[in-house]
């Protein structure tokens, strides 16, 4: 008797069931639904991206094991991700992804098997060209502030005019973590989005070498520049790794020269301006130096609130305001780290049935950010400095302006300067929400009170051996 796509995932249910806590069964897998069958493939939805990367990443082998018991070996699972639930006015859509559960835990082959050949030359279904773009990256999903502005309105300036404005090529650049995919992908979904004749492609550097390699193997070098020349939109991502690579920045020149002759588009990444890369010809970074080169800087408070409200909204999740607020203020490194630690709370929440609160925050982000983390945290030093003081924590924190506090208040933002990477504004913030202009200045009297006050600078290095003692 054959089984449908619902009988055949109850019966792995129950076999996952055997092995894993109840808990943790409810949380992970009560809420997938399963869609259909077809062959050995089970198809199956669940409600984020970040489900389907949790599950591929501490349960592949389970998934693995009751799949092959149901369907038998070569059997797998194709998940199904919504990334728009659609409203009344219109439907919502999903992302397919391949699961590793078929691959022995290594990555699946069949994410790239829907990607037109680069060695293949264009079809006359422009539309249909695959462009190596992620649907998510837009405009509206970019957060912008002083950090970005020029960047953002170079690319929207760009996306809506390819090729025309002096914005060719446009190089985005900046550390890890701050948005460069996004920027440039966002540009690229704009233009597909708006002009289906064009052909957009969005490929990194290091795609692009080892496509280059493969075609020099294959004696197929002709095919790869013909599909390349084709294109009308590049865009390139981290174009740092083409250093050292003399034969592919010979072939990226000669394919960067054509397109731009032609009024094509090139958009560009890397960590660091033109003039700062090194190992790359003058010849090419001459070129890249032709339009505009735009920055993406670290996230000011402000930025960083706004992403996370945004990205709660998009993934349906509700936070106190005063949690919101403690981890923009802690988080000011990148972008990346600031949405890893919200996912990191929200399933720390999710698996131990606890509500997100203050607490919870403060523990997540010890396991995470490397100031959180360290033995001197900023808590230790504000116990440490208001029990030398017989003061409390709170005491601190106050707006009060009597001299024993203020001093020890003083040391513990020194302290916290010394012992931290926490920038001035967020150790100003952990004691009552002050400025980093107080900050400054309660660094500058402690050092000039050391230089001057030998029985303050005895209370200093006093406190001092408690914070290497907590260290060692």
């Amino acid at each position: 008797m054959l089984k449908d796509h619902k009988t055949i995932w109850n019966n792995c249910l129950e076999r996952i069931k055997e092995n894993i806590s109840e808990q943790s069964f409810n949380t992970w897998f009560s809420p997938i639904t399963p869609i259909h069958l077809e062959g050995k493939i089970l198809s199956i939805q669940v409600p984020t991206q970040f489900f389907y990367e949790w599950l591929e990443e501490h349960y592949v082998h389970l998934l693995k094991d009751a799949i092959h018991a149901e369907l038998g070996p070569g059997a797998r699972l194709e998940y199904s991700v919504i990334v728009d639930k659609g409203n009344q006015g219109s439907a919502g859509y999903s992302v397919s992804y391949p699961s590793n559960s078929s691959n022995n835990g290594k990555p699946s082959k069949k994410m790239d098997e829907k990607y037109t050949s680069p060695f293949s030359l264009r079809t006359v279904d422009q539309p249909y060209q695959q462009s190596n773009l992620n649907s998510q990256y837009s405009f509206d999903t970019f957060i912008e502030g002083d950090c970005n502005r020029l960047a953002r309105s170079a690319g929207l300036a760009v996306a809506q005019k390819p090729g025309i404005t002096s914005f060719n090529p446009l190089m985005v650049y900046g550390g890890v973590g701050l948005g460069k995919t996004h920027l440039v992908q966002a540009v690229g979904n704009y233009i597909k989005m708006n002009s289906t004749d064009k052909f957009v492609l969005y490929v990194s550097s290091e795609k692009f070498t080892n496509q280059f390699i493969d075609s020099l193997k294959n004696n197929n070098v002709q095919n790869f520049t013909n599909f390349y020349l084709q294109v009308d939109i590049l865009i390139i991502d981290d174009v740092q790794f083409l250093s050292g690579k003399e034969k592919t920045q010979e072939i990226f020149f000669h394919i960067f020269n054509h397109l731009h002759q032609s009024g094509k588009q090139i958009i560009m990444t890397s960590d660091c301006p033109p003039k700062d890369l090194k190992g790359l010809e003058e010849r090419l970074l001459s070129r890249f130096k032709w339009g505009l080169t735009a920055d993406l800087q670290q996230p000011d408070f402000e930025t960083r609130m706004a992403i996370m409200r945004k990205k709660m909204q998009s993934e349906g999740i509700d936070i106190p305001d005063k949690v919101v607020e403690y981890l923009a203020y802690s988080v000011d490194t990148n972008i990346r780290e600031l949405e890893g630690v919200l996912i990191s709370l929200v399933a720390q929440a999710s698996l131990n049935r606890k509500e997100i609160d203050l607490e919870l925050a403060k523990q997540t982000l010890k396991s995470i950010v490397q100031d959180i983390d360290s033995d001197v945290g900023i808590d230790f030093i504000q116990k440490t400095v208001s029990e030398y003081f017989k003061l409390t924590q709170e005491d601190l924190k106050a707006k009060t302006r009597k001299k024993e506090i203020v001093i020890a208040r003083q040391l513990a933002m020194y302290f916290s300067k010394q012992h931290t990477n926490l920038s001035l504004k967020s150790i100003g913030y952990h004691f009552g929400g002050r400025d980093h202009s107080t900050v400054i200045h309660a660094l500058q009297t402690v050092n000039d009170v050391i230089e001057v006050d030998r029985r303050f600078r005895a209370t200093v290095e006093e406190l001092e051996k408690k914070f290497k003692m907590k260290i060692v």
